[in-house]
């Protein structure tokens, strides 16, 4: 018995597609970044710290011999993920993926927080994801294909105190995801989300060797220990290349058997 694959295509071969990656120039963003990077595709390197972002772009480029930019915006500003959007088509011709990271997370008891706290995060994490979907879609509807990848978090699937705003903002970006999978899916456009579990971004930096994290947060998994940046390589290339073509409003966690629990 033999099993067909797709014709002429290589599963994970990005060679060709551009990809915009926000919140590109550290962290997760970069990691999946380089990721994609390493199959072949050309980035945008979104962020709001210029310098930071030409580094990184001027790195990969020369790592992997892709063209990579750098823009910066502010993705809760419509009119600059709008001109992000633009800029890339200006640049590159054509966006194949868009991998929306950039996030921030404000940590405390909900006593101690305020509500700018917590509109801050929900304009970063959920509005500015919602932005740059609107923003990239119609080109997306317009060539009929299109790859967009979320980064949600394992803390929108379960909960954690002191975590009020993350969460929520998470958990709807999760919901998001699912509602657009399902909008954009007779459109060839495949939408999911990846939920890491505990990487050790700079955001997380603060509370790496705090009790709390290694009860609850490293406790939590089952393999007891913090993520490593390229961990999260595999997922976001696998989402963004055609061996993904039948994924749609997949919430893939990258947890360490955080949920598995």
């Amino acid at each position: 018995m033999s099993i067909e694959t797709l014709p002429g295509i290589k599963l994970f071969d990005l060679s060709g597609k551009t990809a915009i990656v926000t919140g590109g120039s550290k962290g997760l963003g970069l990691a999946m970044a380089a990721g994609l990077a390493s199959a072949g595709a050309n980035l945008m390197l979104v962020n709001r710290n210029a310098a930071e972002g030409e580094a990184a772009a001027t790195s990969l480029s020369q790592q992997y011999g892709v063209k990579a930019v750098s823009f910066p915006a502010d993705i809760t500003s419509q009119a600059q993920t709008e001109a992000m959007v633009q800029e890339a088509l200006n640049i590159f011709g054509r966006i194949d993926i868009l991998i929306n990271s950039a996030g921030i997370n404000i940590r405390g008891a909900i006593d101690q927080l305020s509500l700018d706290d917590f509109n801050k995060v929900m304009e970063v994490n959920v509005n500015g994801t919602w932005l740059a979907c609107r923003a990239v879609i119609p080109h997306m509807k317009g060539v009929g294909a299109g790859k967009i990848i979320n980064l949600a978090s394992t803390l929108g699937l379960v909960g954690l105190a002191n975590r009020t705003p993350y969460t929520a903002s998470k958990g709807a970006v999760v919901q998001m995801t699912r509602a657009l999978a399902l909008e954009l899916a007779p459109f060839n456009i495949n939408v999911n989300a990846i939920c890491p579990g505990p990487f050790l971004t700079e955001m997380n930096l603060p509370i790496a060797d705090s009790d709390e994290a290694k009860k609850f947060v490293v406790g939590a998994t089952a393999l007891g220990r913090w993520a490593e940046l390229k961990e999260i390589q595999g997922a976001a290339l696998l989402l963004a290349s055609e061996a993904a073509t039948y994924m749609v409003g997949t919430i893939l966690t990258v947890d360490g058997g955080w949920t598995a629990k």
